[in-house]
């Protein structure tokens, strides 16, 4: 139902439309004072209408402002009397809920500070607003918005309608970590009554606007102290369309808007649209309140409305919490109110309070200016509120308020045939964007002088008229319905369907008919789409819109508001001026193409920087990179963007929230992660990159680079390894390059890291939690950064003692510690393909077999050198394994390359690609290198010439020698020339080398 709670889940809700939303009664979890709200509103108890009311609560009998029962409804309350008896038989709750509805209705037109009840976007209160602030002057306007978005009121004026106003908090100080950020907004449509009241306020002098509703940090404070619904927030159209960026505008920001009118009693609303006969409530409002008030007259509008507030909030749900929300509104509303009253010495009659017509209809005991009671407003917590303009659209007003699609987009277009029809001047405010400037005119007479809001008199009756008296049928207007039809033909077939002129004659009938099925003359909008989706919808959509979205666009469409470059944060402004060479259209909504020739036109780097870091802090699509990219060390030199700033200007002003340029921003999300409790050593790392390659501070990069150490020093797992592997690379090859020295915090890293996994290396390997892969990355980080580690002091001791500790159990671990010893010279090839070959001639191994290769594969990565050998126990196993064993293994390779070794696949297919031959017809003949056994050459005798050609130029030049003794620690003497035998000791002694040499260059 309407007006439910409903937490999201990054921390904020949905707040209903407008003045219905939910807070706990001054600030605790209690029920109302006496419980006769509950009582009455669920209908049960036939004493809890006429019971008396004390404590926060009040008859509409008593209190310091009102006497017992006037003359003016007393004919009225007569004839709900004989019906109330007629119905149920004699006096019970009903009689009491039809009189109570009356009693408020008086009370309310009795109070010397004129009310003024809304709905929200309805073009009635629009234009009985604009009515009456022409015709009573108010000097003080009261309005029914977060008294802390006063300020933004005057940026109206350079933004085109519709927007948002919005309260934005990034940190929270008060409120639970989750619920961050905390969003408010209040939409702003020109259909609305609010903004005729704010532009008659901002653009007359000498008139206040006062606005008295809760705060921003209230609206969160209260819910946290009070119990949530989880009650949807209404049925909306059930052929609407799915959400989309249009409707996703607000983000998951509470609503706040004034007046909401929906049965918050679910029997009631079902019984309306049944008798109605009409699919949802925007419909039904339309059909019946919003045609009968449009053409009635101040004292009509007034008390209908209060009769509808009053008759929702007696019909609703027995809710504690959510009647202590809308009362503890109301009495804040009514405390601000006469607080401004006593400060100013402003007199009531001069004032005009607008506010919902279910809070117009309270019975609390703070009601009216003479009201009794004294409700104490609870100071604010320390979260720090950002306030600002977000653009806004009819969608998205439907989709956070549980509206019918179309429904906002229809009401604009009632309201401007109403303004056509009744000639009727709205306000405007001066220079507002998006309006057209008013014709000149003949001087029109002043405006009567405004008339005392307490009058001798009490108003006169006229809600018994207005109830009594028949529907008006109006004329069908068959222009209107025919040029309806004939449009929404064309447009359909503009989007692919296959209409006609017998279809515009099929859909101009069918809304006939359905008008006439539903009981009226004239079909609304609403009937018009049913009879066009039922006429020109066809199995499947050709197109990307349908039939029903088609009538929503004809009938005025979804209008999108736009903030203008005055009223956008410095953050937003300084973008736009720095994107400015590009010459584009930033506000523009949709997708821009820029093109960045940063060679021949250098002033375009800056730009490319503003465009890379916004890709960096907004949403994807809002900065799309074509063609270029961003690495470390690199400059660009074309670059081809998409740009959708106009689209995703909500989230460009959001930036503006938290600082006054980019960078800052971007330097404080960095340190906000590396700070964080869930950083790790890679997201630090990846932090320092983003660091040195969008903002090019080499002192940021330093000071995270720092940090490091220390989150690295607190991991106890293997995690992050193969991230900290790559990123650790990637900066190493930086700074190496565009750096004279390295820089100490990396140097540090290095030989903490080198320390640091030695010592959780024989932990990783028997731990089941550790990936294979993660294992790899640990030893590629060793084996790959050991040099520098060593020459920093490191002792490669370390890891030998490391390795020795290790006896894995996961056949996939015990190859990679195999790989690991080749490496170190622990284990000789010739050994290792032993071990291949024993684990393939064991059928009890076979199975696991994949698993063992899956472990080489991924020594990869800290043994390049292996790739030949994997290569080579990969065709080992296609060659000797029968097919009963290799067809069902098959799939578990195929699996085990592509999730565990997509990263280094490549080089085993280069290796394959350099190892087999490239031609189908060679494969017969070739046979594999390593079973290839070269024939044993016969050992030609070493012919040694005479004479003693050995050492003659070391002899001739003994002063290396004797440097390189030296420092090894050997002692020795010259042999002299004529000591030794004649001719090359050492080759004579060892000939194999020397007669395969001869042979390869032979055999060439």
């Amino acid at each position: 139902m309407s007006g439910a709670y409903e937490k999201p889940a990054s921390g904020t809700y949905e707040e209903p439309a407008g003045g219905t939303d939910e807070e706990p009664v001054n600030g605790t979890d209690e029920e109302p004072v006496n419980g006769t709200d509950e009582e009455r509103m669920s209908g049960t108890d036939e004493e809890c209408m006429s019971a008396p009311h004390t404590g926060g609560v009040i008859s509409p009998l008593e209190g310091p402002a009102h006497s017992p029962h006037g003359e003016t409804f007393q004919a009225l309350r007569t004839q709900l009397r004989e019906a109330a008896a007629a119905f149920a038989g004699g006096p019970d709750a009903l009689e009491d809920i039809l009189l109570g509805l009356v009693d408020d209705v008086d009370r309310a037109v009795r109070e010397p500070l004129e009310i003024f009840p809304v709905c929200h976007h309805s073009p009635a209160s629009a234009l009985a607003m604009a009515r009456r602030l022409r015709a009573k002057q108010p000097k003080v306007v009261y309005l029914e918005l977060c008294e802390d978005m006063a300020p933004l009121l005057t940026e109206l004026r350079n933004c085109r309608l519709p927007v948002a106003l919005q309260s934005f908090a990034s940190e929270v100080d008060g409120f639970p970590a989750e619920w961050s950020p905390l969003s408010v907004v209040a939409p702003i449509t020109e259909a609305s009554a609010e903004y005729q009241a704010i532009a008659y306020a901002l653009d007359t002098p000498g008139v206040e606007l006062v606005l008295v509703d809760r705060s921003s940090d209230h609206v969160f404070q209260w819910d946290a102290r009070g119990e949530r619904t989880t009650e949807p927030p209404g049925p909306a159209d059930p052929d609407a369309p799915p959400a989309d960026e249009e409707t996703a505008l607000h983000g998951d920001a509470v609503g706040v808007e004034i007046g909401d009118l929906r049965p918050r009693f679910a029997e009631l609303e079902e019984h309306l649209l049944h008798h109605g006969k009409v699919r949802h409530w925007s419909e039904w409002w339309h059909q019946y309140v919003e045609l009968p008030l449009g053409d009635s007259d101040h004292d009509t509008y007034r008390q209908v409305m209060f009769l509808i507030g009053s008759l929702f909030r007696r019909l609703a749900p027995g809710d504690p919490h959510r009647v202590g929300v809308d009362e503890d509104r109301e009495r804040y509303m009514w405390t601000r109110m006469r607080e401004h009253l006593a400060a100013t010495g402003t007199d009531p009659a001069d004032c005009l309070y607008v506010c919902g017509a279910f809070h117009a209809a309270s019975r609390v005991q703070e009601f009216g200016v003479h009201g009794a009671g004294t409700f104490e407003i609870g100071p604010r917590t320390a979260t720090k509120w950002q306030h600002g303009l977000i653009p806004s659209s009819h969608a998205a007003i439907e989709a956070q308020f549980g509206l019918a699609a179309g429904s906002v987009s229809i009401a604009a277009t009632l309201w401007a045939k109403n303004l056509k029809r009744t000639r009727e001047t709205p306000y405007r405010l001066a220079g507002q964007a998006g309006t057209r400037k008013p014709k000149a005119k003949k001087a029109a007479p002043a405006p009567p002088s405004p008339v005392p809001a307490v009058p001798t008199l009490p108003p006169p009756d006229r809600l018994t008229g207005f109830l009594r008296q028949p529907p008006v049928l109006d004329k069908l207007d068959e222009a209107e319905l025919l040029g309806w039809s004939v449009e929404i033909v064309r447009a359909a077939r503009r989007n692919g369907y296959l209409a006609s002129t017998a279809d515009a004659i099929a859909v101009f009938e069918t809304s006939i008919l359905l008008a006439g099925m539903r009981d009226r003359a004239r079909p609304t909008p609403y009937d018009f789409q049913d009879a066009a989706v039922t006429c020109i919808e066809k199995d499947t959509v050709p197109g990307r819109r349908d039939v029903r979205r088609l009538v929503e666009i004809m009938m005025g469409g979804d209008r999108t508001g736009r903030v203008g470059y005055d009223a956008l944060p410095p953050l937003a402004r300084d973008v736009h001026d720095r994107l400015a060479p590009l010459n584009l259209r930033l506000h523009q909504r949709g997708v821009q193409r820029a093109l960045l020739d940063i060679a021949g036109r250098p002033e375009l780097e800056p730009c490319s920087d503003v465009l890379w870091m916004l890709r960096y802090l907004m949403p994807r699509g809002a900065a799309r990179p074509v063609m270029g990219e961003r690495k470390l060390g690199e400059r660009p030199i074309q670059e081809s963007w998409d740009l959708a700033l106009g689209t995703h200007e909500r989230a460009l002003i959001e930036l503006g929230y938290e600082g006054v340029s980019i960078e800052q921003v971007l330097e404080q999300r960095l340190r906000r992660t590396v700070y964080g409790p869930r950083a790790t050593t890679a997201t630090v790392l990846q932090a320092v990159e983003d660091a040195t390659l969008y903002l090019r501070s080499r002192r940021l990069a330093d000071e995270l680079g720092t940090h490091a150490l220390e989150v690295l020093s607190a991991e106890r797992g293997a995690d992050g390894a193969p991230e900290v592997l790559r990123r650790t690379r990637r900066l190493l090859a930086y700074y190496r390059t565009s750096e004279p020295v390295l820089p100490p915090w990396i140097e540090s890293f290095v030989k903490a890291g080198y320390a640091h996994y030695c010592t959780l290396l024989p932990t990783a390997f028997t731990d089941e939690d550790a990936t294979v892969r993660q294992v790899a990355a640990m030893l590629g980080f060793l084996f790959s950064m050991e040099g520098l580690a060593l020459s920093l002091g490191c002792d490669h001791t370390q890891l030998e003692l490391a390795l020795a500790q290790c006896h894995p159990d996961d056949p996939s671990k015990s190859a990679l510690l195999w790989a690991a010893q080749t490496h170190l010279g622990r284990l000789s090839r010739t050994a290792l393909r032993e071990r291949c070959d024993a684990l393939l001639a064991n059928p009890l191994v076979v199975p696991a077999y994949p698993r063992y290769l899956s472990g080489f594969l991924h020594a990869l990565e800290p043994v390049p050198a292996l790739t030949d050998f994997v290569v080579e126990a990969v065709s080992n196993a296609f060659g000797r394994l029968p097919d009963p064993v290799l067809l069902p293994w098959l799939p578990t390779l195929i699996t085990t390359l592509r999730s565990e070794g997509a990263e280094l696949a490549p080089l085993l297919i280069r290796e394959a690609g350099r190892v087999f031959p490239g031609r189908l017809a060679a494969l017969d003949e070739w046979v594999p290198p390593w079973r290839a056994q070269p024939d044993p050459a016969p050992v030609r005798p070493v012919r040694r010439a005479p004479g003693n050609r050995c050492g003659t130029l070391l002899t001739a030049h003994p002063a290396t020698c004797d440097a390189v003794a030296t420092l090894l620690g050997c002692e020795g003497t010259w042999e002299q020339p004529d000591a030794g035998p004649p001719g090359a000791v050492l080759v004579g002694r060892h000939p194999d080398t020397a007669v395969a040499l001869e042979a390869l260059l032979t055999a060439s």
